[in-house]
């Protein structure tokens, strides 16, 4: 998470806090869609697993917590 963290503070300079993990990503401008697929690319690298973008939704990228959630919990599970 610490990795997502740093490229959602990389591309808002301005950010002056921690970003929180129920905080809307997107409502809150802090991933627009110019940088959309290099989130995406960066998300596939920490979990080691491809993401399908007809198997995803929105939603799935609304929150640090749903991103966890949907795409890192299921990647740590799979190397245990």
């Amino acid at each position: 998470m610490q990795q997502i963290s740093e490229w959602i503070a990389s591309k808002n300079p301005g950010l002056d806090r921690a970003v929180d993990p129920a905080e809307d990503l997107i409502e809150g401008r802090l991933i627009d869609s110019l940088d959309f697929l290099e989130f995406i690319y960066l998300l596939e690298n920490v979990s080691g697993q491809p993401i399908d973008l007809t198997e995803v939704t929105v939603d799935d990228f609304r929150t640090l917590d749903r991103i966890q959630e949907r795409f890192l919990a299921p990647a740590a599970q799979g190397a245990s």
